[in-house]
């Protein structure tokens, strides 16, 4: 028996990575898979077709071979409808296919009978860290942004003394520290920066002053509480909003560099940074919207462009981790055979994947022609009135909202319990 599994050129704008390397090619050939690429699917992460036929891959005379009879299909973003319809049906295709927001997607996938595993939508657990692309991506991100930053600063980053005078070390000021912000952190600092953080959750307090970086927060209780059972942050109250936008609008005018990494999974980035803010900042100063993509955290960035307002050079660029598109897919593709030994019978050279598995079940998206995903089945039948829209947006708006939900009962149920524990104690 055997498995083959093919890598397509990635077809995405600004997409330079490659969802295998030539050492997980090596591997997953040990393993006893026939593994196929498309001509030149490296290419842009320098990984050329030498290298994968030296691993054991086998390079695709064109479209038709490398599909048919495919079983796995491994991508770094969603396929084109192109692409889809090439892909046989009762394949599993496993890539980072955007669900929040991506319907047609998903119910495209699901027509074609297309098994389809979202890596995105890893748990935050231990057993599954090893294939977490959205950590391993998100590293490279940060580190990334600071370089960006450098290029576009006018001045140096580290304090430099010489006989000509002093040159004082660059502010630079990090919003959201995630897995991105704590690189950006530690490398802002490798360069020389005096560097602060801000973070809605607490438990991030602790993680910037680790690097050396002063902690920037209105630490209320609101803030003691912001964190989703799943590790993310949780979008706060206005109030709370108003209180840290006063804080952070009087740092900011002081920095030299923002970065901007806050995300909330199937959400719109939240707005952390106003016109009046990026007006505040002097003429040389830089902002590094990392979120851009998702709707920006700054007011002005734009995705794809570099913009100038009033001398400060707001950095919007796409796809940050394709930039380091060598690493990235290095990375991801780690990540890809972690995940694939987890669904591969090594002794018999079979799939043989456990949908009662966690991780599975955090991933899978289709399965048999439907949707299965808890959070996204929702997406086959859509309701007709504007009135019956609202119930279900309610229900399911997000993951993180989901996670929030999961997490209030859980104190509901705590309080319920006490009185009766009175009541016994009375009795």
């Amino acid at each position: 028996m055997s498995i083959k599994i093919i890598i397509p050129k990635e077809t995405a704008a600004d997409e330079k990575r490659v969802a295998a390397s030539p050492e997980t090619v090596k591997k997953l050939t040990k393993l006893g898979c026939i593994v196929m690429l498309e001509k030149g699917a490296g290419e842009a992460s320098a990984f050329t077709d030498d290298m994968y036929k030296d691993a054991g891959g086998i390079i695709a005379k064109g479209k038709t071979d490398l599909y048919k009879s495919a079983q796995v299909v491994l991508r770094v973003q969603a396929p084109d409808d192109k692409e889809l319809s090439e892909i046989p049906k009762g394949a599993l295709l496993i890539a980072m296919l955007a669900p929040y927001g991506n319907e047609k997607l998903i119910n495209a996938l699901a027509k074609a009978g297309i098994d389809a595993f979202s890596m995105e939508l890893v748990p935050r657990i231990t057993r599954a860290q090893s294939m977490d692309v959205l950590s391993s991506q998100s590293n490279l991100a940060g580190y990334k942004s600071v370089l960006d930053a450098a290029e576009y600063y006018p001045h140096a980053f580290p304090m430099m003394m010489t006989a000509a005078g002093t040159v004082p070390p660059a502010k630079v000021f990090i919003m959201g520290a995630g897995v991105a912000g704590l690189q950006a952190i530690a490398t802002a600092r490798r360069l020389g920066a005096v560097v602060t953080a801000t973070d809605v959750r607490p438990a991030a307090k602790e993680q910037v002053e680790s690097l050396g970086a002063n902690f920037i927060a209105v630490e209320d209780d609101e803030f003691k509480a912001a964190e989703t059972a799943g590790g993310y942050a949780k979008e706060m109250s206005k109030a709370y909003q108003a209180k840290q936008a006063a804080l952070v609008e009087e740092h900011i005018a002081k920095q030299d560099i923002v970065i901007t990494t806050a995300l909330i999974p199937g959400r719109d980035a939240p707005k952390l940074i106003n016109s009046k803010m990026v007006k505040s900042m002097k003429p040389g100063s830089v902002i590094v919207d990392l979120a851009v993509e998702a709707g920006g955290n700054c007011d002005g960035s734009k995705a794809g462009s570099v913009e100038d307002v009033s001398g400060v050079k707001i950095i919007g660029h796409r796809n940050v981790p394709s930039r380091l598109a060598a690493d990235a897919s290095a990375l991801y593709a780690k990540n890809i055979f972690n995940l694939l030994n987890l669904i591969i019978d090594a002794e018999n050279v079979i799939l043989k994947i456990d949908m009662d598995d966690d991780i599975i079940k955090g991933i899978a998206l289709t399965k048999d022609g439907k949707i299965i995903h808890p959070n996204f089945t929702s997406t086959k039948t859509k309701p007709k009135t504007s009135s019956a829209k609202k119930t279900p947006a309610k229900k399911k708006a997000s993951n993180e909202k989901n996670e929030s939900k999961s997490s209030a009962p859980k104190k509901k149920t705590t309080a319920k319990k006490s009185p009766a524990k009175k009541k016994k104690e009375d009795k």
